[in-house]
């Protein structure tokens, strides 16, 4: 038996190792062949006598009158170039808010004041704890004041505190370390899916920090987990626009305003999974920044699969049979978020993939078009296109499903996880709690290329590919520091 599985091991081994030199030989083709022109070249070159250059420069004289209107057009067409070009995105910086310990609940705690509440049933607080067990979320997650008093207080007041002290915490610390004024910042765009107050989260951020009076301002609201790449999407397509010029997203969720206080299953689900968090982004167009800043922005791919009914009603906000409101989540969604994936994964591969593997995906395709080879679909190994994976942590069902799905190693998903052990699922920022741990544990080398993946209500799969531009350091006032040695902890199946 051991024999027949070491021969087995080795036959893997050994087509693991053909098709790494089958993605070399293809990615490293062009400078192949390139090798031996340059060397024709070359010794072409070398047979030139003195009396062949003197005599190539004479022809040229002859021709200075096309050689000066070649000159022209070359200048003209390099201006218009470097003026029509898309300019390159950097990513300065980014803060992550770090909530107090105080607010921190442990799952004996929240069991505890979801039974004093006593708005659920004993059904659905089975339900919690069953969930709550299951969900991958650590004993240092934490909820909003409002929800950690008897009986909770979700006001309007207590929803505004709780979004100002995310939203400013998390700037102050992003001002603090890249040593830009409010003043300087010309884009500002906000996401928050379910709390729009007026005036917006924008506005408020404007009037505390005294922004200047012709900032472009946005506020994004009802886009679901996925809005803090769309928001990077609208910085970036801004910042085509606005030369010279700085760009903060700040993406964050509310949850004092929607605690889910019924015993709806399929509404439940959310107050398990749902804590505390926030980010804020500075993006930059300078040219000069691009010294100082971490990451270069490469893609942005937006997928929407709102025409589909069942993908538009896998998420809603709604209120129950005795008028309780809360967010729903189908019992199809991991489903559609799959769906969501490959429809996403099709635009983004010829983008990203190496030759190689896109030349294997076709021909796996046509296969099965043509000749109907029954072929297994080939499913691109993208970590031949990135280092380094950013999987919304919105569950663990969802990690495992990407895990499985894209064929990644558990060292691609332990920000993930770890993500959503310490901190739960911050709706939109939890990408950049997950890239701020993959920093924290010194893993993030120059060159290195990052794909943040977020799914949300619609349903929308949206992509954001970065380059790292150095060895990425963790920022001051990191999210993981004094705790990252502890990671990554062992979670239970």
């Amino acid at each position: 038996m051991n024999g027949e599985k070491n021969s087995s091991n080795n036959r893997v081994l050994k087509l693991k190792y053909v098709k790494l030199g089958y993605h070399y030989l293809i990615t490293h083709l062009l400078k192949l062949c390139l090798v031996p022109l340059m060397a024709a070249i070359i010794v072409q070159a070398s047979r030139l006598s003195l009396n062949d250059i003197h005599q190539t420069w004479l022809h040229l004289e002859h021709k200075l009158v096309y050689v000066v209107v070649l000159s022209a057009f070359v200048l003209v067409g390099s201006t218009v170039y470097f003026m029509t070009r898309k300019r390159s995105v950097y990513l300065v910086d980014y803060a992550c808010y770090l909530p107090p310990s105080k607010l921190k609940v442990e799952h004996d705690r929240f069991m505890k004041h979801c039974k004093l509440m006593g708005c659920f049933d004993e059904t659905s607080l089975v339900f919690l704890d069953k969930i709550l067990g299951r969900s991958g979320l650590g004993e240092e997650t934490c909820a909003p004041e409002a929800m950690h008093c008897l009986p909770p207080k979700p006001s309007m007041e207590a929803a505004r505190q709780e979004t100002e002290q995310v939203m400013f915490g998390a700037l102050d610390t992003l001002f603090a370390n890249t040593n830009v004024k409010p003043k300087d910042v010309g884009i500002l765009v906000v996401n928050c899916s379910l709390f729009n107050p007026t005036p917006s989260l924008s506005s408020m951020i404007i009037n505390k920090y005294k922004m200047r009076g012709n900032i472009k301002s946005f506020n994004l609201g009802g886009m679901g987990c996925s809005a803090g790449v769309i928001a990077v999407d609208l910085a970036k397509d801004m910042l085509q626009v606005h030369r010279n010029n700085y760009a903060i997203v700040v993406s964050t969720e509310n949850i004092t305003q929607n605690w889910y206080f019924g015993n709806k299953k399929a509404m439940l689900l959310p107050n398990c999974l749902f804590r505390i968090g926030g980010a804020a982004v500075l993006l930059s167009n300078k040219s000069l920044d691009r010294l100082r800043s971490k990451y270069k922005l490469i893609h942005v791919v937006r997928t929407h699969c709102g025409a589909n009914n069942k993908a538009f009603n896998c998420v809603q906000q709604e209120q129950d049979d005795v008028g309780k409101t809360g967010v729903s989540l189908s019992k199809d969604l991991m489903t559609i978020a799959g769906n969501a994936l490959k429809s996403n994964i099709t635009t983004l591969g010829p983008l990203v993939l190496p030759i190689s593997e896109q030349i294997l995906f076709f021909v796996t395709l046509v296969a099965n078009k043509l000749i109907n080879a029954k072929i297994k679909p080939y499913i691109p190994d993208f970590k031949l296109a990135f280092e380094h994976f950013c999987i919304h942590a919105g569950g663990r069902a969802v990690i495992d499903e990407l895990e499985k799905n894209l064929q990644l190693l558990p060292v691609h998903v332990e920000a993930s996880r770890m993500t959503l052990h310490r901190f739960g699922n911050t709706s939109s920022s939890s990408i950049w709690y997950e890239l701020a741990y993959m920093e924290a544990k010194g893993r993030m080398r120059k060159g290195d290329r990052v794909w943040q993946i977020a799914f949300g209500s619609g349903f929308k799969c949206n992509s954001a590919v970065w380059l790292a531009l150095k060895n990425v350091k963790p920022s001051c006032n990191s999210p993981w520091e004094g705790c990252i040695h502890r990671y990554p902890v062992q979670l239970s199946l």
